[in-house]
């Protein structure tokens, strides 16, 4: 195996253990904001769903402020997305470059499509269910949990694993204006250096952890629905 990387990617080779760092780099900034991404776009998707039109909390103002702010941010790419936040994200994070300045951008950045994701699951939910739950006198917290949470588990799971892919996708972008990880890897070590092979051996990386979180987000679902 060092013989065929020695041969085929001799940069990658050389600069195995700057490599190995940006991989750890990548996994802490997809692993973080993704935590912080998924309680926050959860709640937002929850309140979306039983705060809209025909919602068991009924509640137009708040549906529309969270409906317009998630259409504003999603309209926003995501490499300008960065260039405006980092004002804030120095106030936050203390720095707006590295692994740590990356955090809160990402959290921005995903945080509205994976809101759209857990929105979609919900509504997915028959609502003849929760109609039921409603005449058994379940309160709205209880039908929350055990009607919306409960029976959409499998969507949940994978609009998470859908997150996750972009979000490893973002992490890359945001190795452009320094952040650190794969993509930052590839464009200082490797584009900026015209070493393709230092470039190619980064994104045959990304592939790998897009693959295995597909993996693992296909193994949930099929465990969920034996459940049943």
């Amino acid at each position: 195996m060092n013989d065929f990387v020695q041969q085929y990617f001799p940069g990658v080779y050389e600069l195995r253990f700057e490599l190995l760092e940006a991989i750890g780099q990548t996994i802490i900034m997809v692993t973080s904001s993704a935590f912080i991404a998924f309680i926050i776009g959860l709640l937002l998707g929850v309140m979306s769903v039983v705060m809209g039109p025909k919602g068991i909390l009924e509640n137009l103002w708040i549906y529309n402020i969270i409906d317009k702010s998630i259409n504003l941010f999603r309209s926003i790419p995501f490499i300008i997305l960065i260039a405006a936040l980092i004002p804030l994200t120095r106030l936050i994070s203390g720095t707006s470059i590295g692994t740590t300045g990356a955090i809160f951008p990402l959290v921005v950045g995903i945080t509205p499509f994976f809101t759209r994701q857990v929105e979609a699951a919900l509504s997915e939910v028959d609502k003849g269910l929760v109609e039921a739950a409603e005449v058994m006198g379940f309160s709205p917290f209880e039908i929350i949990i055990y009607v919306y949470l409960r029976e959409s588990r499998a969507s949940l799971v994978r609009a998470t694993t859908i997150t996750l892919v972009n979000l490893i996708g973002l992490s890359a972008i945001s190795g452009v204006v320094g952040a650190g990880g794969l993509g930052n890897f590839a464009i200082l070590r490797g584009f900026q250096r015209n070493r393709l092979d230092v470039v190619y051996g980064s994104v045959f990386l990304i592939l790998i952890l897009v693959l295995v979180i597909e993996l693992i987000g296909k193994k949930l679902i099929k465990n969920i629905k034996s459940i049943y």
